[in-house]
């Protein structure tokens, strides 16, 4: 076990990131084909083929899920993903040629960095081909490479989020993972103390702001429409209905409402894939808690691994700061 969501029989991850505008682009690619569905819980979201996605619509499987940073712009990452599979020969077989599915959600993570900048095609590409199966970095890689959290404030208390994976063992041979790209509005709290980890968070004293205390006492907030959003995919080797890997989807945005405050507001644009690889069927609820689960410590390994970039200050280098 690598530890990641590439644990997983069928999926390779790959990234790609520009460091002058401190974007990036991470792909979980399934060659093969898996089922997927997908839960939208932000009001904020950046996306595509997601309809494609509901259980009522054609599409049975997808070959890939593009995340990236660069807002809206980043959408473009996923054309070039369509044309590294196409050059492999996957996908759809429409006669005359064949069609990648590749959904994709996209993060703002414009605040930091160049922000003309952003992930493109030849980005989407690259991390394609760079796809494998094995260890890779949490923190500032890929989509994560400029997320940043804490912004309900205003973006001037912001902390750096990340980019973080994980995976688990289930029973009769259930392998579940997950990547989440941590861009959230909200401040970041371990699950079980809700102590602040990394959130809105004052430059000169060190104090943490709350974001959820200072909402509740202005009544608004400092945030600016669109400029947020944690994305992320949970893979298991199970054999899932369409309906059925997104009620899974539904079930994960439980591990954003258990880490991040707040959540799902109407300046995040929350969004999870959930991919089904395999040939054996287990309970919705069974796979639903796992899910959630992996999702939960993939949010806290991302923000954990984080590091300071660009002035914004991290988990880790406040640790240090203490040490």
């Amino acid at each position: 076990m690598f530890g990641n969501i590439t644990d997983v029989p069928g999926v390779k991850v790959g990234h790609a990131e520009n460091k002058e505008g401190i974007t990036g682009c991470t792909v979980v690619l399934v060659e093969h084909g898996a089922v997927c569905g997908v839960d939208v819980r932000g009001s904020a979201p950046g996306t595509r083929e997601t309809d494609a996605l509901d259980p009522i619509n054609e599409i049975q499987q997808v070959h890939g899920i593009c995340l990236a940073g660069g807002s809206a712009f980043g959408l473009d990452a996923a054309t070039g993903v369509m044309h590294y599979l196409e050059a492999q020969g996957v996908g759809v077989d429409a006669g005359i040629a064949k069609i990648p599915i590749v959904p994709s959600a996209v993060l703002f993570d414009l605040f930091i960095g160049d922000p003309h900048a952003r992930p493109t095609a030849q980005m989407g590409y690259e991390a394609a081909a760079n796809a494998t199966k094995g260890v890779f970095a949490n923190g500032n890689i890929g989509a994560g490479y400029g997320a940043t959290v804490g912004k309900l404030a205003g973006p001037q208390f912001c902390m750096k989020g990340g980019l973080g994976t994980s995976s688990l063992k289930g029973k009769e041979g259930l392998v579940a993972g997950a990547i989440v790209a941590v861009n959230a509005v909200g401040d970041i709290k371990e699950p079980t103390t809700r102590a602040i980890l990394a959130g809105a968070r004052h430059t000169q004293t060190g104090h943490w702001l709350d974001s959820c205390a200072y909402l509740e006492e202005h009544g608004h907030s400092q945030a600016l429409a669109g400029t947020n959003t944690t994305i992320g995919v949970v893979a298991m080797n199970a054999k899932l209905t369409k309906a059925e890997a997104k009620k899974i989807a539904q079930l994960a945005q439980n591990a954003l409402a258990r880490t991040i405050y707040p959540v799902h507001t109407m300046l995040d644009g929350d969004t999870i894939f959930v991919l089904g690889t395999g040939h054996q069927t287990y309970p919705v609820d069974y796979l639903g808690h796992l899910a959630t689960k992996v999702v939960e410590e993939a949010i806290l390994a991302g923000v954990k691994a984080a590091t300071k970039l660009d002035g914004v200050e991290s988990y880790s280098s406040i640790q240090q700061m203490k040490a």
